[in-house]
């Protein structure tokens, strides 16, 4: 490196400018022999500083989870075309940067350690370059919950491999055509929902507990699918109060808490029928899975089992899991319409001809959120709660 004019105080090479000056083989030999990647084996066994000075490389606090670095600093790359040559927003880079580092994590997994482009100049492994790629989608396919969300990360990771084809000189795409082999739609844009009738008749149909914990946790809690599947007894927090939320650390716009206003008493029962030995804290344990957890196909499937069983339709047909969901969403505006209504007593007091004005002026946030709060237990008490105390 020395007699290839590198200095040192620029910090550690790129993968760039190892395979300008011939040290392509370099990552692959430290990953295969030394269990190292070229940066922990500059940065920590040479003790250059972690620094590419590249303009692609601005993003040091993310944590990519990418073995091979050749894949690592391709994607950098191309984040940063997109970035200042396609002026794309740097939400929209954002995400795409998480369906990359995603997508490669489990073409790691699958395949091991290895560059995701190390073939694409090679004419004739085509054929197999194209089935470990699908082999990953056929992973993503399992993980994500709609369609919609397996096109998102399908495009997304076509224009990469476009882009090399395009400007790095590889010779072809390994996921051009897979739109044709998963035959993947865009949803319909009529959000078509499970109305409060049908969702009573669906949680009425669910005999046991943990059928019972499925349905809340689409109609009660708003949850995805895939967040239903994956869920654990950790990401509660009860305190027999207005506080009682379910955390995530990773959703699909971020970290966040939701709400549980409804069907703790369920979930206590779900957590003292799965105790004991061997429990994970899944609470949709699977034994068949190596998640430890039922899939989101599953949460669907159970969903419209229930539905078929309660003879449930809507537009004559069978309801999916989303929309059970979607029936928060519709029972919470309810809830929000109700809230101000209630307000109107204290618009007359207040002089006021609005209740707007009323929920703007005069209520704090917290008292706000307690309202809306009061209103939606109501709402999913009428349909979640005991027949015995409807009105």
């Amino acid at each position: 490196m020395r007699e290839a004019n590198y200095d040192p105080d620029h910090g550690r090479p790129s993968y760039e400018w190892l395979a300008d000056h011939g040290f392509s083989g370099l990552s692959y030999a430290l990953q295969e022999h030394h269990d190292l990647t070229a940066k922990e084996f500059f940065v920590e066994e040479v003790g250059l500083g972690d620094d590419t000075s590249r303009d692609y490389d601005t993003d040091a606090g993310y944590d990519w989870g990418i073995r091979n670095d050749e894949t690592l600093e391709a994607i950098k790359r191309y984040l940063s075309t997109q970035r200042d040559r396609g002026q794309l927003a740097e939400s929209t880079v954002t995400s795409r940067r998480s369906r990359l580092a995603e997508y490669t994590r489990i073409y790691e997994q699958l395949h091991g350690p290895v560059s995701l482009t190390r073939n694409l100049d090679d004419i004739e492994e085509r054929p197999a370059e194209n089935d470990r790629c699908m082999a990953v989608f056929d992973v993503l396919k399992g993980q994500l919950s709609t369609d919609q969300s397996r096109l998102k990360y399908l495009g997304d990771v076509q224009q990469f491999y476009d882009y090399q084809v395009r400007f790095q000189g590889a010779k072809y795409n390994p996921l051009d055509g897979a739109n044709d082999q998963f035959r993947w739609e865009i949803d319909n844009p009529d959000n078509k929902t499970v109305d409060a009738d049908g969702m009573r008749a669906i949680y009425e149909a669910a005999e046991s507990i943990e059928e019972r914990l499925l349905v809340l946790a689409l109609g009660a809690w708003g949850l995805r699918p895939n967040e239903v599947a994956s869920l654990t007894m950790d990401q509660f927090v009860l305190d027999d109060g207005e506080a009682n939320r379910i955390v995530f650390e990773h959703r699909k716009n971020g970290p966040g808490e939701v709400t549980v206003l409804f069907g703790i008493d369920v979930l206590k029962q779900r957590i003292v029928d799965l105790d004991g030995p061997g429990w994970e804290g899944y609470l949709f344990p699977s034994d068949r899975s190596s998640t430890g957890h039922i899939t989101p196909q599953t949460v669907t499937n159970r969903f419209k089992q229930l539905a078929e069983l309660a003879g449930v339709t809507v537009e004559g047909e069978t309801p999916t899991a989303k929309m059970g969901r979607r029936f928060w969403y519709t029972t919470y505006n309810e809830a929000v319409k109700q809230m101000m209504e209630g307000l109107e007593g204290i618009a007359a007091d207040q002089g006021s001809s609005s209740t707007e004005i009323v929920s703007q002026n005069y209520l704090s946030e917290a008292e706000k959120r307690r309202y809306r709060h009061e209103s939606m237990r109501d709402e999913l008490s009428e349909v979640f709660g005991d027949p015995s105390s409807r009105n």
